[in-house]
């Protein structure tokens, strides 16, 4: 409790314009309307942390609140149990718990929920520490009230009436729809502040009144509260290492039932974290948008620690932490464009914590993990991206980890592990085939697959492998050229080349290969490659998927036949037309929302794409372009997210533009201008160091570069290097409406690319 009130002491003078706090700009509500696909949640947690609880079902346009979670376990990938109230009489069918509620009588925030409870006129308010949900209910009828609570799967509960007490714990047997190996066991610990009237379980629809015990499938607990003349209030506490754990954390973190002091203190670690970043100017939208983008990239990843240990399901052991926290829940195919390099700059302790935990997933599971969930790596996305994070913090000077044995995981899975996606293991005949070849066959079309490691519906996705690896490949010879390992330097240099062996010069886009090196045909770079493009891609078309070279933009630029060419296919990207209906369109690409011409803003592989300008000679086109997209696609509204958020993935590259820069490419200390949306950005970077950004004369109509300065001397070149502002620095950018097309174009000072270096 000492720490909680240095911590309280610390935290209550941070505020924002006024009376306004940081973190009540947020609204938790944007994006809860999906475009095409998945909706954002209102998330109540705090940053990187276990406890994560929204309510249920997900989705704005929801009329009724069917239950609560008990835990978020992973984004959109898992809850686990679920508990209800109502003043409905006794009943076991779980329709019966149900409410409407309006959300004109809900307020939401990162930290804090509240709801009206229609079907009973109950207010329900909860926050959330690391661990510990805690909930209050506030009835107007003068009638009992009755709790229920129920597990998903093969859960168990044990009730201690006298101490007002639940334990049990409930399992995870499934993500996607596929079995897990090894089901994962989360347990729980509940109290409440209130004497019971009647207790007992549920078990097939049927309530048993006393019982005190339950396990199996389906079921769960019911209580009833004659008292309601008083606030009842309940907390429930995860923990995946025991109940007894679970239950230390109800006493170390919510030791009283003091609710409304939770409730603040959760508050201000959110306004600390929030105001690592501070604006000023632009819109009320415009911060509210920005804040709630910064909220989003502090869901990722998670700290499982729980007192010093931990349960890793990538060798379903206990381990002591050792004092480093050790971290799970990364859709990195998402998180490492993006959301990664902003954590390195806001939180690098425990980006160097999150870098340790892939370590030791890999010393625990065999392979370094490339979608590591807590349940296990979820390979359902494409690429060794752990290269990615790793080379990024290493070159940006975090090194609190064991980089050689970071750099023999990456090496293994390179050379050893299957590329494919949704498989784990060891190689197959087509990754042979790539090591040899240097590029990822494709089947003709009619042609049916034989390989059976290839999955039935994301397919083999040649081309994406080829160009993701290409890209992993040139991070590992980063790393190698930095530990001096000639060898692998070498190696994986010329694998970085791999790109070029797709790049189909008669039509000018990243085209798929069969085995036999013949380009396929008929080709649509358009609508080819079946749903999702799968097939050749993944998610996206080849319109998208040329752009994807993120380490060597003038070796493209080259094979595309110079800046002028090249700046032309850039231009038409964003204005070329379906060529069918809209609606035929979204049936073969689902993700391809926030659709501006071909590029996608609802879907990771654009998000470098508009950057690209700043490497041929036109980096007004990148202001003019950045600009429009985050007016158009991030908005304060329950459409203001055009994709699947995947927690930051789209959201950090909002917090980057409207700050000014963006990291086209982790693995270099370096950042790309665009078009700042404030007036006055200061981000702090720790021990006292500040990035201070002014752009003069910033407005809606002003978003052209005029000139800029860092550190007092001019920028030559549209981009700034991490080490001349990693201990501090003041960038001045002064706007006007009309482009400067000669700032930044000097060939001299261009952005990193492969084929520009030695």
């Amino acid at each position: 409790m000492k720490k909680v009130t240095l911590l309280l002491s610390l935290l209550f003078s941070l505020t924002l314009f006024g009376q306004k706090s940081v973190v009540d700009y947020v609204n938790p509500n944007i994006g809860g309307i999906g475009h095409m696909l998945e909706p954002t949640i209102p998330l109540v947690h705090l940053p990187n942390s276990m406890m994560r609880i929204s309510k249920e079902p997900k989705g704005y346009q929801s009329e009724k609140i069917t239950h609560f979670p008990f835990s978020i376990v992973s984004h959109r990938k898992g809850t686990i149990g679920k508990f209800m109230i109502s003043q409905n009489p006794t009943s076991p069918r779980a329709e019966d718990w149900e409410s409407y509620y309006d959300h004109d009588q809900e307020t939401v925030s990162p930290y804090y929920y509240s709801v009206l409870l229609e079907e009973s006129d109950m207010q329900m308010e909860l926050t959330a520490s690391e661990h510990v949900s805690f909930s209050r209910f506030t009835f107007t009828k003068d009638m009992p009230a009755n709790l229920y609570l129920q597990s998903r799967n093969n859960g168990e509960f044990h009730i201690s009436p006298k101490e007002k007490t639940i334990t049990g714990f409930d399992m995870i047997t499934a993500v996607d729809g596929v079995d897990l190996e090894h089901p994962v066991k989360v347990y729980f610990a509940i109290k409440f502040d209130q004497n019971l009237s009647e207790y007992g379980t549920l078990d097939s629809n049927k309530l048993n009144s006393k019982s005190k015990k339950i396990s199996g499938n389906q079921i769960g607990t019911f209580f009833r509260f004659d008292d309601t003349s008083k606030p009842l209030q309940l907390k429930i506490a995860v923990s995946y290492i025991s109940t007894s754990e679970a239950e230390n954390h109800l006493e170390s973190e919510t030791p009283d039932w003091n609710f409304e002091k939770y409730k603040e203190l959760h508050k201000q670690i959110w306004n600390k974290a929030l105001s690592k970043i501070l604006v000023k100017g632009g819109s009320e939208d415009q911060k509210t948008v920005f804040y709630t983008a910064l909220y989003r990239c502090y869901e990722r990843m998670v700290n499982i620690s729980e007192n010093g240990k931990y349960f890793s399901n990538y060798d379903q052991k206990i381990h002591s932490d050792n004092g480093v926290d050790f971290f799970v829940d990364d859709w990195v195919w998402d998180t490492y464009r993006a959301t990664h390099p902003l954590m390195l700059l806001l939180d690098p302790e425990n980006q160097s914590k999150k870098i340790t935990s892939y370590i030791k997933m890999y010393e625990q599971g065999g392979w370094m993990p490339s979608f590591p969930l807590f349940t296990g790596d979820h390979t359902c996305m494409n690429g060794n991206h752990a290269a990615s994070i790793i080379t990024d913090a290493y070159f940006k000077n975090i090194r609190e980890f064991n980089v050689d044995k970071a750099f023999e995981g990456l090496k293994k899975n390179e050379l050893e592990a299957t590329m494919l996606p949704w498989k784990n293991g060891p190689a197959t005949e087509l990754d042979t085939f790539y090591h040899k070849n240097g590029f990822f066959p494709a089947l003709k079309p009619g042609e049916k697959e034989w390989v059976k490691e290839v999955h039935k519906w994301e397919k083999r996705q040649a081309v994406a492998l080829t160009l993701g690896h290409s890209y992993d490949d040139w991070c590992i010879a980063q790393l190698a050229k930095d530990l001096n390992k000639k060898e692998d330097l070498q190696l994986f240099s010329n694998k970085a080349n791999n790109y070029k062996n797709h790049f189909n010069p008669e039509i000018g886009f990243m085209a798929p290969k069969s085995a036999d090196g013949e380009w396929i045909q008929p080709f649509d770079p358009k609508l080819s490659g079946g749903l999702g493009g799968r097939d050749y891609f993944a998610e996206n078309n080849a319109w998208t998927y040329t752009w994807d070279i993120q380490h060597d933009i003038a070796g493209l630029i080259d094979l595309m036949g110079g800046n002028e060419k090249f700046n032309t296919k850039l231009d038409q990207l964003f204005v070329e037309p379906f060529g069918i209906p809209k609606w035929d369109y979204w049936d073969i690409f689902p993700d391809a929302t926030g659709l501006t011409g071909q590029f996608i803003m609802g879907n990771e592989p654009s998000l470098h794409i508009p950057y690209l300008y700043n490497y041929s000679g036109a980096p007004w086109k990148t202001q003019k372009r950045i600009r429009s997209l985050m007016e158009v696609w991030y908005t304060n509204s329950p459409f203001g997210i055009c994709g699947d958020e995947d927690g930051g993935g789209l959201s950090a590259f909002y917090v980057f533009s409207a700050m000014g820069f963006y990291p086209v490419t982790p693995g270099v200390p370096e950042y790309n201008i665009g078009s700042p949306v404030f007036e006055e950005i200061t981000m702090d970077l720790g021990n006292g160091k500040k990035l201070e950004i002014q752009a003069k004369n910033c407005s809606a109509k002003n978003k052209y570069i005029q000139s800029a300065l860092l550190n007092g001397t001019a920028l030559d070149g549209p981009y700034f290097e991490h080490s001349t502002i990693i201990e501090g620095a003041k960038l001045i950018l002064e706007m006007g409406p009309r482009p400067n097309k000669t700032w930044g174009t000097n060939p001299k000072f261009l952005p990193y690319s492969m084929s520009n270096t030695n």
